[in-house]
C-alpha cells in the first residue's frame, strides 16, 4: 500500500490537548480554565521582545500549550510508587522535576521545526539556579525562561479577584523576583509586552482569539512514523488519566488502523483512524477518576457524567481545524444504531462506516484488556458478545463479522 502523508493542525491539536490538560490541573493546583493557552498568550507576547519569530514562535507556542504534558504520567507513576504522595503539595512546593523528566521524554514524539531541547525539563527552573535541576539563568533554554514567567504569572493573576490589585501585585511580584525566580530579559520582555489594559484581555475569551493571531497556524504534512508519535504522545496523556484503562487508546488506535487497512481503506484513512483511536477518550480528562475509577455501580448522576466523555471529545476535537473527520469518528464510538447511544443519539443513517468502526473496535478493545478489577476476555468470546450486539441493533453486523476475521489473526 502507497502510504501517503497526512496534514495536521499541530498547533490547533497541542491547542486542543491543552484544555484537557487543564481539567487535570484543576484538580491538583486551582487553576483556572484555559492556562495551558493563557501561557502561550503570553509566551508568545513576550517573545517579540526576545527576537523570537517565525518557526521558533510556533514552536514556543506548542512548548507553552504543552508544557505540563505528563502531569497526568507523574500522577499515575508517583502514587504507584509512592501511595501515601501528597501530589497537591509536591507541586505546590516545587517538587516538580519528575514530572518535567517525564514530559521533556515524552515532547520529542512532536514534530518541532527548531531545537527545543530542554524547554520542557527546564522550565521550572529559577534564575539564581534555586530550581528543581539548580540551574541558572545562563544554562536554562529561553523557551524554559519565558514559559516558567507566563505559567508563574497566570497562577498569581488568577488567584486575584481585582483586578486593579492583580496587575500591580503581578508587577510588584515580578520586580521583586528579579533574578531571583526570573531573570532580567523576561521580567523586561513581560513589562514591554504588557499594559495593565492589555493584560486584561486574559479574563476573558479575546485573548484566545488574539493568541492565533500571533501564532500561525500553518497545517503540516507528516508521514506514516510521525503521525503515529503525534497520536501516541496524546494518548499517553489520555491513558495515564486512570489506572482502569492503561494503553487502551493505544489498543483502540492500532487496532482501528489494522481494521481500516484489513477493510481496503487507503493510507490516509488509515492514519485517520489510528489518529482518532488515540484521541477517542480524550474527553474523559474531564471527568474525576472518583467515577473513573469507582468499584462499584455508578449512581444515575455518575453514569451521566461518564457519558460526558464523549461529548467533551467532541468538543475539544472542534478546535482543530479541518479536523471533522478524525473528530467524529473518535467522539461518537459510544453511538448506536438504534439512536440509543451518546452523546448525541445518532441513529444507523446518521453514522457513517468510520464511526460504526471505532464504535466495534472501542468494545472489543475493552473487553479483551486486562484492567485492575478483571481479566480481558478471549477473541471469541469477545467476538460472540459482538455479534449478540448487531442481533440487537447497536452495532454494525457486517463489521462485527470482520473483526471475527482480522483480528483472529493477530
Amino acid at each position: 500500500m502507497r502510504v501517503e502523508q497526512l496534514s495536521i493542525d499541530i498547533v490547533g491539536l497541542a491547542g486542543a490537548c491543552s484544555y484537557a490538560l487543564d481539567c487535570i490541573e484543576a484538580e491538583l493546583v486551582n487553576v483556572k480554565n484555559k492556562h495551558g493557552k493563557r501561557v502561550a498568550y503570553i509566551s508568545v507576547c513576550m517573545a517579540k521582545y526576545c527576537a523570537i519569530q517565525g518557526d521558533a514562535l510556533q514552536d514556543l507556542a506548542i512548548c507553552a500549550l504543552l508544557h505540563d504534558n505528563a502531569l497526568t504520567q507523574y500522577i499515575s507513576e508517583e502514587v504507584q510508587k509512592y501511595p501515601d504522595t501528597d501530589i497537591k503539595n509536591d507541586l505546590s512546593e516545587n517538587k516538580t522535576n519528575m514530572h518535567c523528566v517525564y514530559g521533556e521524554k515524552n515532547i520529542t514524539k512532536i514534530p518541532f521545526k527548531t531545537d527545543i531541547s530542554n524547554v520542557i525539563l527546564y522550565h521550572h527552573e529559577h534564575a539564581d539556579g534555586t530550581g528543581p535541576f539548580r540551574k541558572k539563568w545562563h544554562e536554562i533554554p529561553l523557551f524554559s525562561r519565558i514559559i516558567h514567567l507566563a505559567d508563574i504569572v497566570d497562577i498569581i493573576g488568577n488567584s486575584i479577584e481585582s483586578a486593579d490589585h492583580r496587575w500591580d501585585f503581578i508587577c510588584q511580584y515580578l520586580s521583586q523576583n528579579k533574578d531571583r525566580l526570573f531573570d532580567s530579559e523576561c521580567v523586561n520582555a513581560f513589562q514591554k509586552g504588557f499594559t495593565k489594559e492589555s493584560f486584561m484581555c486574559l479574563r476573558d475569551d479575546s485573548f484566545e482569539t488574539k493568541l492565533w493571531e500571533i501564532v500561525p497556524r500553518e497545517k503540516q504534512f507528516f508521514d506514516w512514523k510521525t503521525c503515529k508519535n503525534v497520536a501516541d504522545f496524546f494518548a499517553k496523556i489520555v491513558d495515564y488519566k486512570s489506572t482502569f484503562t492503561s494503553r487502551h487508546s493505544i489498543g483502540v488506535a492500532e487496532k482501528a488502523s489494522l481494521l481500516a487497512h484489513y477493510m481496503g481503506y487507503d493510507s490516509v484513512i488509515v492514519q485517520k483512524m489510528y489518529l482518532a483511536g488515540a484521541l477517542h477518550d480524550i474527553g474523559k480528562m474531564a471527568v474525576g477518576n472518583e467515577i473513573l475509577e469507582k468499584p462499584d455501580k455508578l449512581t444515575d448522576d455518575e453514569f451521566s457524567t461518564m457519558k460526558n466523555h464523549a461529548g467533551y471529545t467532541y468538543l475539544i476535537l472542534s478546535e482543530v481545524n479541518d479536523f471533522e473527520d478524525i473528530r467524529d469518528w473518535a467522539a461518537f464510538h459510544h453511538e448506536k444504531l438504534n439512536g440509543k447511544g451518546y452523546p448525541f443519539g445518532k441513529t444507523a443513517d446518521e453514522l457513517n462506516e468510520q464511526e460504526r468502526m471505532m464504535a466495534c473496535v472501542d468494545i472489543y478493545q475493552a473487553l479483551t484488556e486486562d484492567r485492575p478489577y478483571k481479566k480481558g476476555l478471549s477473541h471469541e468470546k469477545t467476538c460472540d458478545i459482538l455479534d449478540d450486539m448487531s442481533q440487537k441493533g447497536f452495532i454494525d453486523s457486517d463489521i462485527s463479522k470482520t473483526i471475527r476475521e482480522c483480528f483472529g489473526r493477530i
